[in-house]
Parts: structure tokens; C-alpha cells; sequence
């Protein structure tokens, strides 16, 4: 390749810019000064010597690469940038370049070891072309690090196979052309596949006029010699030319000889096609504009914009002429743009500065009035008129909207309640956030760098490096419920979501931790499911019950019939009164069962409760033995409870024997009572309170206290702690019954070896305290003129029951269901006085019944009789006022004196016919 030269005027051969050989010439000094700013904007170093080896001019890039001023470098010998191992070499090369006379080729692909000012070496690759002034013959030299190409040299041999799916052409041949090796992106530009194009040769891709150049570019090759960047035109299959930019380098073998040659095309085409229509005068300098991927404006001193490429078009939404000649603050709105051209005049002021203001962000502002936020570079050309500024101006709106998206993330990560943790490959924690803080109580200073492993458990030491393992690109693993160990030492619920931290490049990078604390959702869960089983067995319990009773009222009500008359010998009668006796602790049986199952019916009045605990204070004494000391400590300002007072006192003597039983060596017993106002947050936590004022009765003993799984199971029915024949288990399930209907709550405070303290809390009333009814001392009826309808679904029960009244002298209507009932008051003529109806029944209720007889009766009254109620007659167990009810089971005495309680006052002796008897 011959060199072209260019002979300068004197006068500006006196310039250090007037040697570059490979400029045109100009024509005006704004030429001169453009390719002097062209020489600054070069990517490699360029250094010019002159016969002497003396450095007579150096670019930007010169000044970088070696760590000189220009001022250092200038006057100076060339080898002082050249390794001292290498220059002999340049030496030689330049004095053979110098030595030529009429034709000095450019020389290209000398590589050596650059110095620079701070003594490091680096690998350099040089051009060197020859400047033909009126001072004499001058050397250029265009050097390039090479280090990082090195580097990937070796790296390219151990990935060999990036070469078969590359989209140039990679062919390996012979160093006398023949094909050895061809790519995939061979195959694609040339139209050759590798079985067709391998063991043939080059030339078959040459097209005809072009005989010489494979020949050359080979016999380049063997000398050792890397062709670079050459364009060519070249041959496909099909016969069509196309531009082809080109490679070439020796393949050495083990032994460094040359064994062939690599060779890299790329397709060029489109390139070529478009620099045809770059305008001829600013071919090169434009191309390095309109190649740049950033917006590039050149402003000159006056604020004008006298150059930009393609990519200001684009971003800025202006045609060219449209901007050429404008004030920069057309696309830099004012109060932004001063802040660009303050930069510009420290830039102009200091010319030796290569580049400044690199992420300067501002505002630029499109042709619609749209703004944007931009990101300028800037760097300085020297110009006939002064320094102009380069500016590269990058769109960074949607850097912004991912910093603004990550910026919110972090917030919402940073604010979570749930703990949010990333982990490195290894398990060390990376991330920290206040979440994670607040559940586990360490802070992000003690948890950061540490492996997540010292947040387990004892008891569960591989959980999560297995857990860990799992962990892929693709699978998670979510809402994992486990436990964990909090800074003080406290195990906590936690529910664990594990997902992967991917990299941009897709490979898995890292581990996100989610930690939701659950503890409080497993206990109120506990709670849950222990009030669901409380529940369910109390239904069971009370169904059975219910039908125990019906069997109870049967046996009992026989036993009072036979020791009614009197027709037994002794041992008989002792004989149905042990029968008796058996019944009616059966029947407490089952109405406990009722009080814990809340099937009960309540007579609730409103009491003073500490005149209730006064009352059984001597009964409790007496009940718990003396070597127990019992304290009564009383609120003297306590509100009223309206509870049934016979329940209340029942569960002072179930709390105060259970006490007792704790003791079995005696100690002390302590019932208080005081007032409480229970808020929100003990509501919550016990769902069975209603915020707002209670009187608290509190029974205390200092015996032998409960560990959490007795405490968990002590208001189940039949569960006891106490030895067999000693105690039903139904002593707590009552009183936990009572308190629930009667709309209070319970709780248990209790440790092994510190005793145990019941707390009952129950809601106060504003009401007066209830007065007792008078005693009637009226005289007695003679029931001989009462009429009574008894309907029982019980065939048993209902014989007995008639029985026992037909035995004091009523007349019975006896009815075995409701349709039968309906149906023997239609057909009685007489008066109906009193109804006795079982509550539940097949087919209609009790309080049904008694609402179809009243509209035909209306005298008639009605006495309810259950086992239990449902919500007919009573709700929630609390009878509805003006309603009589006997629970089952029940004497034949206790019926007949209920039935003469309801019609004594109303029914005077002489005013009832016989009902046509």
C-alpha cells in the first residue's frame, strides 16, 4: 500500500498540526482548524517524530494513554514511550522508513510495549505513515493499547466455540489459501455451507479483476504480519459482489511457527451503501458523529449550535437546519443551559483537559415542549474562532423511571412490616430491612455480613441449607411455616417465602428471604381450634344429656310414686331410695354437663357479688378443711353483676375444692373481688370480651400449679388430674360453661410449683339490686277442679308425669306430640288450665304449640319442660321474662308444687267448673 503525501505552505508547516499527511488540504484556516479538533477526537494515539525521533506533536489520546502532558512530551525523544526492550525495534523500523526515497509505505500492525510516565508497560500496537512537509520527512505514529485485545486473544482459543455462532465470517486457512475451518456466519455471508467451502480455496471468493489480494494478504500472513480492518469486495455463491471488511492474523502452531491464517469478514454493505451519501468534506468527521450512539451537539463560544449527528435529530425532534445556527437553550431550557455553558467556559479556559462535566444531568426540552432529563458529557475542540464544546447528550428518562421504580421499591422493602433479606450464594445476609429488624430485634449493623443460619433453632440445624438448596432460577418456595430464634432468645412462627435474585444475565446471583411473623395468628389459631372443640363437645355433651334426662325424670318419678304409698316393707323402701339417691347424682351430673355445654336455663338477677362471696364464706371454710387459711378481700365500691345466684355460688365451691385439691398439705386461699375496665387490646385477644367496666372475681392458691398442657385441657369435660374415684372432670367445664352464657370471660394464670389464680371477669349492669319475692302464705287450692294438657314425646316420661299429677287430684289430658295435643283441645269441651310441654319435639316446638293453643285458649297457661332449651323459649339460655320453666329432671312433689305455684293465685276454689266432669 503506497503512502500519499502532501506538501504544506511554510507557513503552516511551522505548525505542529501541518504534518499530518493523511488530511486534505485546506483551502481556508477553518478547515485547518476543523481537522485539528479531528485530530484530538482520533480513538488511538497518534505521536508525530521527526527525523531526529524527536515527539513534535501529540494528540488527547497520547497524553492519556502514556500519562504525559503535551508540554512533557513535546521536544522529547520518541523511546521515551517505548519499552527498552522493544526499542531497537522501533528504531530500526523507523530508520528503514526514513531510509526510503521516493515511496514509503505505511506500516501497520507493529506491536510493542509501550511506558508510560508512571513506569508501567502495556502492549502497543503501531501504524506509522509518513508526512511529507517543507521542514522535512516526519514520522506519524497512530499507537493502540492493546492489552485488552491480548487478553481475548487467549480467551478466544478457549472458547472456540463462540466462533461458530458468530455473525461474521470466521475462516481458518492454509497459508497457501486453502479452506480449513468455516463458521456458521461464513455459511450465512457467503452462501457456502462448511462441506462446500472446506478444502477449497479463497480464490473462489475473489472476484474476477481482484487476482492479487488473497496472494498478498498471505504472503502477509507468513511473515508474521496482521491485516487489519481491510475492505474488500468479495464474491457470493450466487455471483453477487458485496463489501467485505476484513481481518487476517497467523495462526501459530505449538511451536510458534506460522501454521495458516484466521480470517474475520464482516459484511459491510449496508455501511458502505450509507457512508455513499455522507457529504465528501466532512466524510470522517461525520462518521464519527452519526456513529455515536449518544445525541452529539458541537456549541461554539457565542451559545450557537454549529454541529450535531443523526441521534440530536431523533431525541430533540428538529431537522438539521432546523437547529444549525440556534442558541443552545432551544434544547436546553434556560437555568439548565447555564449550568452547561458554566462547564463550557471551564473547559474553554483550560483546552489541556480532555474531558469534563461527564454526568452532568439536566433538562433538555424536544421541539413538542416536552422535557426530559439528559445526561451531558463534555469535551473540548479547538476551532479557528476559539474552543467549541462537544456535548453528548443522553436521554436518560428511562434510567430515571427505573431509579425512580427502585428508589419506591427500596421504600417499600425498607417500610415493610414483614422482614425482607437478601443472601449471597453462601447464606450471608446482604440486605437488612427495618422489618427484618422488628421481628428478629437485631439491627441491620449486627445482622449484615453474618450467615442467615444463626437465626435457627437448636433443634433444626440443616432446615435452611436444605432449604436453600431447593432454591433454583426458577422454583421458590413459598409460605413455608416454621420456627425461628429472636435476638432475646424468644422462638417465634414465622412463615417463610424463598425466591432467587437473578442477575442481568440471568444466572442466579442471590436469595430473597420474605419472613412474616405468625405467632400471633398460631395462637389466636390455637385458640380457635381449642374454643371448636370446646364447642363441639358441648353439643355432644348436651345431647346427651338431654336424653339422659327424659330416662332420669322416668326412674326418679317411680321411685317417688313407689315411696309415696307406702306399699314397700323396710328393706324395700331402702332399697328404691338408694335407686333415689343414685338418680339424683346422676341428674348433677347431667345438669353440669348442660352448664358446659351453655344449654342450661339461667335465672339471672342483679346481685351484689361480694354479699355472694360473704355468704359462702362460712360454708368454704368448713368445705376446704382447716389446715388451709382462707382471706376474703373484698372491693368495698364493686358494681353490680346480674348472673343466677345459685350458679355464682356453684362456681365459688368448684374453684375453692379444686384450690383445696392443689394443696393436699395445706396453704392458703385467697377470693377477692375488684373492679377492671377491660379494653380493646384485651378484647382482642380474648374474642369472648366485650371492652368496658367488670367486676373481676380472682380465686388464688399457692398448691402445685399446671404446666401449658394441663393449662390447655382443664375446661374439657372428664378431664381430671386427680386420681381415679376422686372427681368427674366437670367441676371447670360447669363453671367455664356458666361464665361463657353469662357473658363473661375466664382466664387461667398458672406455673408448676407457683400455684394457679382464676380470673372471672363479668360485665357490670346499672340496675338496682333485685329484691326476693315475698313468701306465700296464701291458703292452698283444691286441685280436684284443675284441668291439665300434658304433651311429652317421651312415652315414659309421660306416664310418669301424668301419674304424679293424677295422684294429687288434677284431671290429665295426656298428649305424646303436638298434633295429637291440637287435637285433643279441639275435641275437650271444658277449660284447659295448664299446659305442660316438652320444649323440643318432632315435628313443632313446645313454644309453637303453646302460641297455636293460646289464640283458641287464651286462659290456659304453660309450663315449659326440658332438659335443655333452644332459642324458642329462652336466648342464650336466659329464660324470656313471663315464662314458667322446670328443668327435667324433676320429682313428682317439685312438678306439683311448680304446677300449684302458677295456679294458685289465679284460680279461686269456687270459680272453676269441672269442665263437664
Amino acid at each position: 500500500m503506497k503512502s500519499t503525501t502532501t506538501n504544506l505552505p511554510k507557513e503552516e508547516a511551522l505548525n505542529p498540526l501541518a504534518p499530518i499527511s493523511q488530511l486534505h488540504a485546506r483551502k481556508n484556516a477553518s478547515g485547518y482548524m476543523r481537522y485539528r479538533a479531528l485530530l484530538d477526537a482520533a480513538p488511538d494515539a497518534i505521536i508525530v517524530v521527526n527525523q531526529f525521533s524527536k515527539i513534535v506533536l501529540v494528540n488527547v489520546q497520547a497524553e492519556r494513554l502514556f500519562g504525559y502532558s503535551r508540554d512533557e512530551l513535546i521536544g522529547q525523544p520518541s523511546e521515551i514511550i517505548v519499552s527498552k526492550y522493544f526499542r531497537s525495534q522501533l528504531s530500526d523500523q523507523q530508520s528503514r522508513f526514513m531510509a526510503a526515497s521516493s515511496e514509503r509505505p505505511m506500516v501497520a500492525g507493529l506491536e510493542l510495549f509501550g511506558l508510560r510516565k508512571d513506569g508501567s508497560e502495556f502492549p502497543a500496537e503501531i501504524r506509522l505513515s509518513p508526512l511529507n512537509t517543507k521542514r522535512g520527512i516526519l514520522v506519524s505514529s497512530a499507537i493502540r493499547d492493546i492489552s485488552e485485545r491480548r487478553r481475548t486473544e487467549e480467551d478466544l482459543r478457549r472458547l472456540a466455540s463462540i466462533v461458530v455462532c458468530s455473525d461474521d465470517a470466521i475462516v481458518g486457512t492454509t497459508l497457501e489459501g486453502i479452506i480449513t475451518s468455516w463458521n456458521a456466519g461464513a455459511e450465512r455471508i457467503f452462501g457456502y455451507s462448511g462441506k462446500e467451502a472446506i478444502g477449497k480455496s479463497m480464490s473462489m471468493l475473489v472476484p474476477i479483476g481482484r487476482p492479487d489480494e488473497l496472494p498478498k494478504m498471505l504472503e502477509r500472513i507468513k511473515q508474521g504480519e496482521m491485516v487489519d480492518h481491510i475492505e474488500t469486495v468479495c464474491m457470493r455463491r450466487d455471483g453477487n459482489q458485496f463489501d467485505l471488511e476484513i481481518t487476517a492474523s497467523p495462526i501459530r502452531n505449538a511451536s510458534e511457527k506460522i501454521a495458516g491464517a484466521s480470517i474475520i469478514g464482516r459484511d459491510i454493505s449496508v455501511r458502505k451503501a450509507a457512508e455513499k451519501h455522507v457529504i465528501q468534506m466532512e466524510a470522517r468527521y461525520r462518521g464519527l458523529l452519526e456513529a455515536a450512539p449518544d445525541a452529539m451537539v458541537i456549541v461554539n463560544q457565542a451559545e450557537e449550535i454549529v454541529l450535531l449527528n443523526l441521534q440530536a435529530e431523533k431525541q430533540f425532534g428538529y431537522r438539521r437546519d432546523e437547529l444549525l445556527g440556534q442558541k443552545i437553550t432551544n434544547i436546553i431550557p434556560e437555568g439548565f443551559a447555564e449550568r452547561l455553558l458554566t462547564h463550557g467556559a471551564g473547559i474553554a479556559g483550560d483546552p489541556v483537559v480532555p474531558q469534563m462535566g461527564t454526568g452532568i444531568e439536566l433538562h433538555g426540552r424536544r421541539k413538542n415542549g416536552s422535557d426530559f432529563p439528559i445526561e451531558i458529557m463534555l469535551s473540548p475542540l479547538d476551532g479557528v474562532d476559539g474552543i467549541l464544546i462537544t456535548a453528548a447528550i443522553r436521554d436518560i428518562s428511562e434510567r430515571k423511571r427505573r431509579e425512580g421504580d427502585l428508589s419506591r421499591m427500596a421504600a417499600v422493602v425498607e417500610s415493610s412490616y414483614d422482614a425482607i433479606i437478601s443472601l449471597t450464594l453462601q447464606s450471608i445476609i446482604v440486605t437488612w430491612n427495618q422489618g427484618a429488624e422488628r421481628i428478629y430485634g437485631y439491627s441491620a449493623e449486627e445482622a449484615i455480613g453474618q450467615s442467615i443460619l444463626f437465626l435457627s433453632p437448636p433443634d433444626r440445624p440443616g432446615e435452611t441449607p436444605k432449604l436453600l438448596k431447593k432454591i433454583g432460577r426458577t422454583y421458590t418456595v413459598e409460605h413455608l411455616e416454621t420456627v425461628r430464634v429472636k435476638k432475646d432468645g424468644t422462638h417465634i412462627h414465622v412463615a417463610l417465602t424463598l425466591s432467587p435474585i437473578q442477575s442481568p444475565t440471568g444466572r442466579m446471583a442471590g436469595v430473597s428471604v420474605v419472613a412474616r411473623d405468625i405467632t400471633e395468628r398460631k395462637r389466636m389459631e390455637e385458640m380457635l381450634f381449642q374454643a371448636q372443640k370446646m364447642e363441639a363437645v358441648g353439643r355432644l355433651a348436651g345431647g346427651v344429656a338431654h336424653d339422659f334426662n327424659n330416662l332420669l325424670g322416668v326412674i326418679l318419678g317411680y321411685c317417688d310414686l313407689l315411696l309415696e304409698h307406702r306399699r314397700l316393707d323396710e328393706r324395700q323402701c331402702k332399697d328404691v331410695e338408694e335407686i333415689q339417691k343414685a338418680g339424683r347424682r346422676a341428674a348433677l351430673l347431667t345438669r353440669q354437663i348442660l352448664a358446659f355445654s351453655r344449654k342450661q336455663v339461667l335465672q339471672p338477677k342483679v346481685l351484689d357479688l361480694n354479699s355472694v362471696v360473704a355468704g359462702a364464706e362460712k360454708l368454704l371454710q368448713r368445705l376446704i378443711g382447716e389446715d388451709v387459711e382462707l382471706l376474703v378481700v373484698l372491693d368495698p365500691k364493686l358494681c353490680c353483676v346480674k348472673v343466677d345466684p345459685g350458679q355464682i355460688e356453684q362456681i365459688i365451691m368448684n374453684l375453692a375444692v379444686n384450690s383445696r385439691d392443689a394443696m393436699p398439705t395445706g396453704g392458703k386461699l385467697t377470693i377477692e373481688t375488684s373492679h377492671v375496665e377491660l379494653d380493646e387490646q384485651y378484647a382482642a385477644q380474648d374474642q369472648s370480651a366485650v371492652p368496658g367496666p367488670h367486676v373481676v372475681l380472682a380465686v388464688t392458691d399457692i398448691g402445685c400449679g399446671m404446666d401449658e398442657e394441663t393449662k390447655a385441657r382443664i375446661f374439657e369435660p372428664f378431664f381430671t388430674t386427680k386420681e381415679f374415684g376422686r372427681g368427674t372432670g366437670l367441676g371447670l367445664s360447669t363453671v367455664f360453661g356458666f361464665v361463657k352464657q353469662s357473658g363473661g370471660s375466664i382466664n387461667v394464670y398458672t406455673k408448676p410449683g407457683f400455684g394457679t389464680t382464676f380470673k372471672i371477669y363479668l360485665p357490670c349492669v346499672d340496675q338496682a339490686i333485685e329484691a326476693e319475692p315475698p313468701i306465700d302464705t296464701s291458703e292452698k287450692v283444691d286441685v280436684r277442679f284443675w284441668t291439665i294438657l300434658i304433651v311429652e314425646d317421651d312415652t315414659a316420661l309421660l306416664q310418669v308425669t301424668r301419674r304424679s299429677l293424677e295422684e294429687v287430684g288434677c284431671t290429665i289430658l295426656a298428649a305424646q306430640s303436638p298434633a295429637e295435643a291440637l287435637d285433643i283441645s279441639a275435641r275437650y269441651q271444658g277449660p284447659i288450665h295448664l299446659m305442660v310441654t316438652d320444649v323440643i319435639m318432632p315435628g313443632m316446638s313446645g313454644a309453637k304449640l303453646a302460641s297455636h293453643l293460646s289464640a283458641l285458649r287464651p286462659e290456659m297457661k304453660v309450663l315449659y319442660v326440658s332438659g335443655y332449651t333452644d332459642d324458642t323459649i329462652a336466648h342464650h339460655g336466659i329464660l324470656e321474662p313471663g315464662l314458667a320453666f322446670l328443668e327435667k329432671p324433676f320429682s313428682p312433689k317439685i312438678l306439683a308444687r311448680k304446677v300449684h305455684e302458677m295456679l294458685a293465685t289465679t284460680l279461686p276454689f269456687a270459680a272453676h267448673d269441672t269442665g263437664g266432669k
